[in-house]
């Protein structure tokens, strides 16, 4: 029989400072309920066969279902996404404490959670397309500017991983995970980059924010019962916040220590 320890046993190993206190390590859903949920989860896993791997790819089909679900016109569609992201954030937790009790590390491990995340944040703007022009059975405009969100959220998200491929291929050492690495060099930048800790709308792209924000589309298009007003003001504005977040990210990336 498995000797299952208690939550409190598993807490330093699986979930460690040098972890939790990393810079952008946590998401803000983690540090205020996740983390305390994701042990009980952990623990129930860890008697069954279930390797860190399979949990993250547990965590792909969440992110994925979550954009399918928006696919579900009106306030249960949005409703579905909601509780499936919860889910994938939850099963993120959960891979990587049950990789560090059991020791199990790999680099698929890291791959595949890359996977699930541009999945997610990639598919969620397009199925919001998709649900701005009423559904599959009427694709039209609303679709294409929800395809051209993706592609700039999927942009914006890969120039963090094309600032590790740039500093490895030029024989630079691995970027130390610390906040001050980003700060902008250039006074006035990094001025308007504090700004943005006020109105973090570049926060808005990540799959549990972007949920949120559709669900809230849809209570507002429920109670005005005028059709989809509020889901394609949405898209409209994500799509001029996106623009504005990737040159705000490019140029805060050349203005930092991050390519040095």
């Amino acid at each position: 029989m498995v000797d299952i320890p208690s939550v409190g046993q598993m807490r330093s190993v699986t979930q460690p400072t040098a972890v939790t206190a990393r810079a952008g390590a946590e998401h803000w859903t983690g540090t205020l309920y996740m983390r305390r949920i994701s042990p009980y989860v952990t623990r129930l896993l860890l008697p069954t066969r279930i390797t860190p791997n399979g949990v993250t790819a547990l965590m792909i089909l969440a992110g994925a279902g979550a954009a399918v679900a928006l696919l579900w016109p009106g306030l249960g569609g949005a409703l579905l996404a909601v509780l499936l992201t919860q889910t994938q954030m939850l099963l993120d937790c959960s891979d990587g404490e049950l990789a560090r009790w059991r020791r199990d590390y790999s680099s698929t491990g890291v791959f595949l959670d890359k996977v699930g995340h541009y999945t997610a944040e990639g598919l969620l703007p397009l199925a919001l397309g998709i649900r701005a022009d009423g559904g599959v059975t009427s694709i039209d405009g609303w679709t294409t500017l929800g395809a051209i969100l993706a592609m700039l959220v999927l942009f914006n998200k890969s120039l963090n991983d094309m600032v590790h491929v740039a500093r490895a291929r030029s024989g630079l050492t691995p970027l130390p995970d610390q906040a001050e690495v980003g700060a902008p060099r250039r006074r006035r930048i990094r001025s308007l980059r504090s700004l943005a800790r006020f109105v973090p709308f570049h926060r808005a792209y990540h799959s549990i924010e972007f949920s949120l924000l559709v669900l809230l589309a849809a209570v507002v298009d429920a109670a005005l019962g005028d059709g989809l007003a509020a889901t394609r003001l949405l898209l409209v504005a994500l799509l001029a916040g996106a623009v504005v977040t990737v040159a705000g990210h490019v140029t805060a990336i050349l203005t930092s220590s991050k390519l040095r």
